[in-house]
């Protein structure tokens, strides 16, 4: 864990639920920091980071099941204050003496929870009865000794759950969830008057800290930070900049898989806005080559990835004293290229964490590693970089190749471009731009009959995707107006070849992601 951070820290055990990463971000909401380890973390490291608190998380498994991931008891021993909510409620009851059963009915959805001791400092601000959110299969049938309730719900007796000593909580609800009225004052109420903690993580300060690391860490040597004109890799790239000024050698590889105009527009900005040299790479064909054949997403992403960090490489023969490369990983990606089940489980590979030779010869450094995506835009704001950017909606880093379904071409990546300015231009007439968190276009090898004229038509479709989100964790799909959604399937029909079929994705997140691939 970086010594920058705050002296305030929480470490959430992520135990497989879908709600982790919102734990971690309402935590943050309350500027407090925190990080998701996984349960076969090791003690040293959890005892390294120095926690004011631990959170147990939900999870998908039965804590009754033989291979369940099981609490590290070394981190219990801590003497910090611990909540455990759904699953980790459940396990600290089992491993605490307690005992836990299967639930006589699956409870799912909202619930009333009823308050039985008002005067508990978790439930401070609290009305005696409101609605929660349950998901659960399996329930609290008896408490370990020297603990008592204090919240209840018709299917859940042991709702809320503390220890005599009131450093161990349960809740078997998810107070993280926005269904759960009052859950993000029952997480203020843990961080401040359980834990004693006062919110000091701000992006001012991060900023500040960052920078001052990233002088101390680099020194006279020389950094190669490739950019995308996307937010994360332009607040890399002015955080080095005002770090290591002309020791930043800012590359803009042209990788073939870009939207339309986007070389010409990050040019621009870098040089007109941010006043920070760049060099454009045309690597567009060498991308491709890597390309040919392959379908499977995470083999796409490989490929991507390697394929950069050979052009970053190539480019960096010429420098001298080069020595790192700058990437713009986020903690998310961190997070989900970590399984709950242990390092051989690998849940998806993401080019800036994954995805790299191991024979690579530059050291890679990684400013934006701790934060999630609304923080690095918040950090944008601090470093006065132009709205016009960081307002932009999320660009993935392999760029359309994961957005083409199957097998990238030429032509098919042409399609889908012309295709996706017609979505982003549509979406900036109706105003619904600043209200959607991404809007796409997506290409599916799919051909369907036609009729275009008075011809048949045998041609390829395009998904329109537009969600809402505060920060990628979930997103729910956007109810455009039929309007829009006729307009944008008009033009694309009409104007873009090879396509006679446009459909709309309404699947949320979970259990879809946002991206196709």
């Amino acid at each position: 864990m970086s010594d920058i951070l705050p002296d305030e820290r929480v470490v959430i055990v992520d135990y497989g639920s879908q709600y982790t990463q919102l734990i971690a971000r309402r935590i943050r909401e309350h500027h407090v920091y925190c990080e998701i380890v996984p349960p076969w973390v090791e003690t040293e490291r959890v005892r390294e980071a120095r926690p004011r608190a631990l959170i147990l998380s939900g999870g998908p498994a039965s804590v009754t099941a033989e291979d369940a991931p099981r609490i590290n008891e070394e981190i219990l021993d801590l003497g910090v204050p611990v909540l455990g909510i759904c699953y980790g409620e459940q396990l600290l009851v089992q491993h605490l003496g307690g005992r836990v059963e299967p639930a006589p009915d699956r409870e799912y959805g909202r619930a009333e929870l009823e308050i039985a001791a008002g005067d508990d400092p978790l439930f401070e601000g609290v009305p005696a009865r409101s609605v929660v959110w349950m998901s659960h299969g399996d329930r609290v049938a008896s408490l370990p000794r020297d603990f008592e309730v204090i919240g209840t719900s018709p299917g859940s007796p042991y709702a809320a759950i503390r220890g005599h000593d009131g450093a161990i909580y349960g809740l078997q609800f998810h107070p993280e969830v926005v269904h759960s009225e009052h859950g993000a004052r029952i997480l203020s109420n843990f961080l401040t008057r359980v834990a004693g903690l006062h919110g000091t993580w701000t992006m001012e300060g991060f900023v500040e800290a960052e920078i001052r690391a990233l002088r101390e860490r680099i020194g006279d040597d020389r950094v190669i930070c490739g950019v995308s004109g996307g937010v994360d890799s332009t607040v890399v790239a002015v955080l080095l900049h005002r770090a290591i000024g002309e020791g930043l050698h800012c590359f803009f590889v042209d990788n073939g898989l870009l939207r339309a105009g986007e070389v010409d527009e990050v040019r621009r900005i870098f040089e007109h806005d941010l006043r920070i040299p760049l060099k454009i790479v045309d690597a567009g064909k060498e991308f491709l080559e890597r390309l040919d054949g392959v379908e499977d997403p995470e083999i796409k992403r490989r490929r991507i990835g390697h394929c950069f960090v050979e052009v970053f490489e190539r480019e960096a023969a010429g420098i001298a004293d080069a020595r790192y490369l700058a990437q713009g990983t986020l903690y998310p990606d961190v997070i989900e290229s970590i399984s709950v089940w242990g390092p051989s489980a690998t849940i998806k590979t993401h080019h800036n964490v994954g995805g790299l030779p191991e024979n690579m010869s530059l050291e890679v450094v990684e400013p934006l590693r701790e934060l999630f995506k609304d923080e690095v835009r918040e950090a944008a704001r601090q470093l006065e970089v132009p709205d016009a950017l960081w307002q932009r909606h999320p660009f993935p880093g392999p760029g359309l190749a994961i957005r083409v379904v199957g097998e990238v071409t030429h032509e098919r990546l042409e399609t889908l471009r012309a295709a996706d300015r017609i979505v982003v231009d549509e979406i900036r007439a109706a105003g619904l731009y600043d209200s959607l968190w991404q809007a796409f276009a997506v290409f599916l090898p799919v051909r369907s009959v036609g009729v275009m004229g008075d011809a048949r038509t045998y041609e390829n479709a395009i998904a329109v995707r537009c969600v809402s989100s505060r920060d990628a964790m979930t997103a729910d799909w956007a109810d455009l107006p039929r309007d829009v959604l006729a307009s944008i399937s008009s033009r694309i029909i009409n104007e873009v070849a090879g396509i006679n079929r446009v459909v709309y994705d309404i699947s949320s997140k979970p259990p879809a992601t946002i991206e196709w691939e």
